[in-house]
């Protein structure tokens, strides 16, 4: 079942470690402490949790700016309008959050900077629902002044693109490129533990090959947390959802490569399955005998003609994936996505140089010879 799923779902593994693009170092990692996983500590839950913390004085003396709204449901629009306004006392119980915050996120960050996987990164980007916000950039701003005060060099950069729209760009860098060539899009599907969101990717590929200038073309986007369906119910639902796509992609006269990527939560086996980590996903996900990019080729088979390929991946990796085209003055970059959770992925670039992958570095250094080194410290460890 699993080789078969791997022959008939792909051009490439899935969960792959080695992507047209990049090398990915380490992903979906689980750092630990005393206190249970760190990703806890630098998630949105917790970024709610620290600003109930800072309201509680104020609360006492019947002081509250906010009222009696939990923290948890003030919008983020909410808390950006309350750090340049008027009222003082909110705008520093916000402020006073942020910086408590940044301060957790500087904590995890670091312990990730000093695993092996993470060893040199230059540059992290930080993606997830918490970014788009004013409250979150200026979070992950003052976790980058924490990290250089300590003398880490590296630089935290908020993703580029919007957060729910990054997972799918993500994806095309799951393909090769000559897949690009005779198409003007794919589809792009984004699992998460609450929405599943499917989307059409215009790829711009002959504007800018390095796919800098792709773009959302039309998305469709279903809570599936709301309904609590089951694990099949979800697969119909998905399918119905790209079928329609596929409709208005031709509608519009749009020509879809027959290429599916796939983001989704977990570690991702070759063959498609998931080892672990879909706990959130409606029903049991993480079964031998459920692979969903084999469940999605058995509804669509071919697209425009031609049979149907899908790649999956992890979806903190996806989304760091979208940054691929804007990393390439560095060599060792990783990303944060602060979310439910604390996603993270590490990546090496690659480049193709006469038909040969070099590492490519800050500094200009010799693919080769970097190599060479790391074959010749590999000797002397054995």
């Amino acid at each position: 079942m699993a080789e078969e799923s791997g022959l008939t779902t792909g051009i490439a593994h899935h969960g792959a470690a080695r992507l047209p693009s990049v090398d990915i170092d380490s992903f979906n990692v689980e750092l630990k402490d005393d206190e249970g996983f760190l990703g806890d500590r630098a998630s949105k839950g917790a970024f709610r949790k620290i600003l109930d913390r800072w309201r509680k004085p104020l609360r006492q003396s019947g002081e509250d700016p906010f009222g009696d709204e939990p923290s948890d449901k003030i919008s983020k629009k909410t808390l950006d309008a309350m750090l340049v306004g008027d009222d003082t006392e909110a705008s520093a119980v916000v402020h006073s959050a942020i910086e408590e915050f940044a301060q957790e996120l500087a904590y995890v960050t670091r312990r990730f900077l000093n695993t092996k996987a993470w060893a040199k990164t230059e540059r992290i980007v930080v993606g997830g629902g918490f970014r788009d916000s004013r409250l979150g950039e200026l979070a992950i701003a003052r976790t980058e002044i924490i990290l250089k005060s300590e003398d880490f060099k590296v630089d935290m950069v908020p993703i580029r693109f919007h957060p729910d729209e990054a997972g799918l760009i993500g994806t095309l860098h799951l393909a090769p490129s000559w897949i690009f060539e005779a198409h003007d899009g794919m589809l792009a599907v984004d699992i998460g533990g609450t929405n599943i969101r499917c989307g059409v990717v215009e790829t711009r590929w002959k504007k800018a090959p390095d796919l800098s200038k792709a773009s959302v073309w039309k998305s469709d986007l279903w809570r599936h947390a709301d309904d609590e369906p089951t694990r099949e119910g979800a697969v119909k639902r998905l399918v119905k959802m790209l079928k329609d796509l596929i409709a208005a992609a031709e509608a519009e006269g749009l020509k879809l490569a027959p290429f599916i990527g796939i983001s989704c939560p977990g570690v991702i086996n070759e063959d498609g399955s998931i080892e672990k980590g879909a706990q959130n996903l409606p029903g049991n996900w993480e079964s031998s005998k459920f692979n969903l990019p084999a469940s999605l080729v058995e509804a669509i088979p071919q697209i425009g003609g031609h049979d149907t390929a899908i790649v999956m991946h992890n979806d903190g990796v996806a989304q760091g994936l979208a940054e691929v085209p804007f990393m390439q003055d560095v060599a060792r970059w990783g990303v944060l996505t602060i979310g439910t959770g604390l996603g993270n992925a590490r990546y090496t670039n690659r480049r193709k140089d006469n038909g040969k992958d070099e590492k490519k570095t800050r500094n200009g250094d010799d693919g080769e010879k970097s190599e060479k080194k790391a074959k010749k410290a590999k000797k002397a460890d054995a």
